[in-house]
């Protein structure tokens, strides 16, 4: 008889622990995963604030162009006429891979994100400063496949002809 009273315990135990009812901290990669997410919908919304917010003062942004290494205050000079138009840019993640330094300080990552430009990779480091993660810097690259890359040469090389 005690068995059957102490079933429908059992039961209200096992559905709560199932269905989440106890809600576990985001782990520092999650939360860095989370903050680049943002940042590239701020970017997709034209949302200036947003998007500036998560960068570090000394933010650097390496794009695709030769002549793109821009400080946070050049690169906010360059996407404040776009943002205040409503065009921004839209990267969405395929892939991406975070580590950690073991003092828990300084992260990095690279990211394989679908773009205007088709197949794109990004990478970026971050700095925790107190208990935010800022990102520092962030290098944009247009990927080349390596047997298609003699005819990108030729054609980069005509360009500058």
């Amino acid at each position: 008889m005690k068995t059957i009273r102490l079933i429908p315990f059992l039961f209200i135990g096992f559905f709560l622990i199932s269905s989440g009812f106890s809600n576990p901290k985001p782990s520092e990669t999650e939360k860095i995963d989370l903050l680049i997410d943002s940042w590239h919908k701020a970017a997709a919304e034209a949302n200036y604030t947003n998007y500036f917010q998560v960068m570090a003062d000394n933010f650097i942004f390496m794009g695709t162009d030769p002549t793109e290494r821009w400080n946070k205050e050049q690169f906010g000079a360059f996407c404040k006429p776009y943002f205040d138009q409503g065009k921004g840019w839209d990267f969405r993640k395929i892939e991406r891979h975070i580590e950690i330094s073991k003092d828990g300080k300084t992260a990095w990552f690279d990211e394989r994100i679908n773009t205007w430009m088709k197949d794109c990779r990004g990478s970026g480091v971050l700095i925790k400063t107190g208990k935010e993660w800022k990102i520092s810097q962030y290098n944009l690259a247009v990927l080349i496949e390596n047997d298609k890359i003699q005819e990108f040469i030729r054609l980069r090389d005509a360009v500058k002809d």
